[in-house]
């Protein structure tokens, strides 16, 4: 029987031991950079759009620009501001850019609960997944309950289409 070299069996145990860990790392690190990117590209987006416009959701530049604007993303629903995206629509992609930059994290640590069961370290799992859920509380279910989403009535009464 063969044996193998010293740095063959130090590079398969490499593969076995330390590989999944890091591939797990560099996809985590890939999602943060690739969110970032993406969430400044579109809000950049955005940003462009409006100044070419000069409007935004039917609202005025000189409305969404002053600095006791009502516009702000407590009176945006994040469903409409989604299904403006077709008609260009600049705050649309702030919105969108906002949100991917918020679920950015949110991904990361749904990405860490995978890579603790990965190890087998039960203990961070249990801790990433309260911080997960806890997560997704505040995200979904507390705005709900606290009454702080959006408020499409108020932003057609500032705001008419056109």
């Amino acid at each position: 029987m063969e044996c193998l070299p010293v740095n063959q069996i130090e590079r398969a145990w490499l593969w076995v031991v330390v590989m999944p860990r890091w591939d797990m790392d560099y996809i985590i690190g890939l999602t943060l950079r690739y969110g970032v990117i993406i969430s400044i590209a579109l809000i950049l987006i955005g940003i462009v759009l409006f100044h070419v416009k000069g409007e935004a959701l039917g609202c005025s530049e000189n409305l969404v620009m002053s600095p006791t604007s009502p516009i702000n993303t407590t009176v945006i629903p994040p469903g409409y501001a989604l299904s403006r995206l077709p008609y260009l629509d600049p705050l649309s992609f702030v919105i969108l850019g906002l949100m991917v930059l918020i679920a950015t994290p949110v991904l990361r640590v749904a990405l860490g609960v995978a890579s603790f069961a990965m190890e087998r370290d039960w203990l961070y799992v249990l801790i990433t997944t309260v911080v997960f859920i806890n997560l997704m509380l505040a995200i979904f279910i507390l705005p709900s309950i606290m009454h702080l989403h959006a408020n499409y009535q108020l932003l057609r009464i500032l705001c008419p289409q056109r």
